[in-house]
């Protein structure tokens, strides 16, 4: 079993011993999530600590975006229990890279693809430095952020 669904279960037991509601529900949810992709497809299987971090990722997205339609729809306790739920996950993701960390590793992916063309690197090579660019993030940035970044630098 992966070392982190294992720390879930006994964080969720813990939860349980400790009559946090919040936290309870929270990583139920997660392992619930958990068994849903293990179970999807043709055949079940075990994930990997990778695997279960892109879930974990994604279900701290879908809280923020939760949270944010809940605040713009006036519902502030929804919204703030929604928040509450992605701080939980959270403790479970590498820490995040700060902007500085994020451009020197895009920087570095522009470069490879550079001396790879021979050129500097346009729009058109936009797939190939984010290849490589997500691969020196490995989850510890959002996506649109790593996008937006590539993007900049590949217009300069």
């Amino acid at each position: 079993m992966a070392e982190l669904k294992a720390r879930l279960r006994a964080d969720l037991t813990a939860a349980m011993k400790a009559k946090e509601a919040t936290r309870l529900a929270t990583l139920r949810m997660a392992l619930a999530a958990l068994t849903t992709e293990e179970v999807a497809g043709s055949v079940a299987r075990e994930l990997s600590d990778d695997e279960v971090l892109k879930v974990l990722a994604r279900e701290v997205k879908k809280r923020n975006e939760a949270a944010e339609a809940f605040a713009n729809a006036g519902r502030k306790e929804q919204a703030e229990a929604e928040v509450a739920e992605a701080e939980v996950l959270k403790e479970y993701l590498p820490t995040q890279l700060d902007e500085a960390e994020l451009a020197a590793l895009v920087d570095q992916a522009v470069a490879e693809v550079q001396a790879e063309l021979g050129d500097k690197p346009g729009p058109k090579q936009m797939g190939q430095v984010m290849k490589l660019a997500n691969a020196k993030v490995a989850g510890r940035a959002e996506g649109g952020r790593v996008a937006g970044l590539v993007k900049s630098k590949l217009m300069n």
